[in-house]
């Protein structure tokens, strides 16, 4: 019979991911995001004229209508260029990070063998600006755990390769 052990662990010793430098999203997936802001905000601003030419309140009101949209229009882009500037991820020996988030900063932390599996996807407007999102999957979702969005295509390629790798090697 084996004599069991249950050792401490001295916390401090280990590796810590905020020391990771992360990669940043590509710069033109700002672009990316400008362009679906802008359809969301075209289409509520038709939205928003509809509403006010078949509304038959005073001018006053219609005048505030719009000073809310213009307002909600620049604070969603302060949230979404703050948001765009904290993403990053990054590939370790063991484990893939994913950092997101505005006001809270989150990280992911995936460990490649949890990995089940990988996809790669191209959005019509990404794909014009030739990046793709990386998909992560583990056990027990049906969605993604990890999607990594504005990569350059290719490099998105490589890294689904390099994934790919590590999967195979586990089984």
């Amino acid at each position: 019979m084996e004599n069991f052990t249950n050792e401490s662990i001295d916390t401090k010793q280990l590796p810590r991911f905020e020391a990771v430098v992360f990669t940043l999203l590509h710069p033109s997936y700002w672009k990316v995001t400008l362009i679906n802001s802008g359809i969301f905000f075209l289409l509520l601003g038709i939205g928003l004229i509809f509403g006010l030419i078949f509304n038959d309140t005073i001018i006053e009101n219609n005048i505030t209508f719009i000073i809310l949209y213009g307002v909600l229009l620049l604070v969603s882009l302060f949230f979404l260029r703050l948001g765009f500037k904290k993403k990053g991820f990054a590939f370790r020996n063991h484990d893939v990070l994913y950092r997101s988030g505005v006001i809270a900063t989150n990280t992911m932390v995936i460990p490649y063998n949890r990995v089940q599996h990988v996809a790669l996807h191209e959005g019509f407007i990404s794909r014009f600006f030739g990046l793709a999102t990386i998909e992560i999957f583990t056990a027990g979702g049906n969605s993604s755990d990890i999607e990594i969005p504005g990569i350059a295509k290719e490099e998105a390629e490589n890294i689904k390769q390099l994934l790919m790798g590590k999967i195979q090697k586990q089984l």
